[in-house]
């Protein structure tokens, strides 16, 4: 049985995405690499509650009034990702995990290479347009 894996698209209102710059260690998969935050699913919990887990381990966040978007099945896990509306000033966000967060355009997010295979899941939010229900 596959693993389990959460993020989550935060977006602003000016339709930009937020992504984490992970650490650059060799210990970690895709070192050096812009990512969406998120998240492994712990036994016996659920996906909902291991994204609010992981946005208060990592950022801090107290995470309400989350919508899923897709469920996208991967070589290595199946991937929830949920999405919010939300205009994060990320200078005062108590960065745990990663090196920094920074807004990215559909275009920028489109031509950087994510890690964990994110682009896809990316451009699957922007084409369906669920943002602007």
């Amino acid at each position: 049985m596959k693993r389990k894996g959460v993020s989550i698209i935060f977006i602003n209102d000016n339709d930009e995405i937020l992504l984490l710059l992970r650490d650059d260690k060799d210990t970690i998969p895709y070192p050096n690499m812009w990512d969406l935050p998120g998240g492994h699913v712990e036994s016996g919990e659920t996906v909902e509650a291991c994204i609010i887990r992981e946005m208060e381990e990592e950022m801090g966040l107290e995470l309400k009034n989350f919508q899923p978007v897709s469920v996208m099945e991967f070589e290595d896990r199946i991937e929830h990702t949920f999405w919010k509306r939300a205009n994060l000033n990320i200078d005062k966000i108590d960065l745990q995990e990663g090196q920094c967060l920074k807004w990215f355009t559909r275009e920028k997010a489109v031509g950087t290479t994510l890690a964990y295979g994110f682009n896809e899941i990316i451009e699957d939010f922007f084409t369906r347009n669920v943002y602007e229900y």
